[in-house]
């Protein structure tokens, strides 16, 4: 397989695709990996900037733009619905993730990081993304999870 150098490429090998499904991009999962958050959980109260601990089993981690069998690298959504839900859940599996405030990318093959949080409750959700930031098929995501930042 040709490796993908441009995001031209990618988008362009994306709006190729038949449906936007849960099925996500053209790059297979291992179907008994999972991503985890390793020292947060749902309804944690905790203080801003808030870490998080990407936790990835059945895979491994590789910066984007690297093809290489069974890896990928994370993507941490930041108050928004579940991949694949909301007004551009179906483009997020099928064209790529995008990177704003809701979506924050570690293309360089990152496991942890440090994100300043207004006080209050905010939703987390951990995504692999392939080498040109597209889910998987099929899509390897966390629980959404739910913490509060205190004030």
């Amino acid at each position: 397989m040709k490796a993908i150098t441009t995001f031209g490429t990618a988008l362009g090998l994306a709006l190729g695709l038949a449906t936007a499904s849960w099925a996500g991009g053209e790059t297979p999962s291992n179907p008994e990996a999972k991503v985890y958050f390793v020292n947060l959980e749902d309804g944690a109260t905790v203080a801003s900037p808030v870490t998080v601990v990407f936790g990835l089993s059945g895979m491994g981690v590789a910066p984007a733009g690297t093809e290489k069998e069974n890896t990928g690298h994370h993507h941490l959504l930041i108050d928004r619905p579940p991949l694949g839900q909301g007004e551009y859940g179906a483009d997020e599996l099928s064209y790529g993730l995008p990177a704003d405030e809701h979506h924050v990318h570690f293309g360089g093959g990152q496991t942890e990081t440090q994100v300043e949080l207004t006080p209050g409750s905010h939703t987390l959700q951990l995504v692999l993304g392939d080498l040109g930031h597209v889910p998987h098929t099929t899509p390897i995501v966390s629980d959404v999870i739910t913490i509060t930042v205190s004030e």
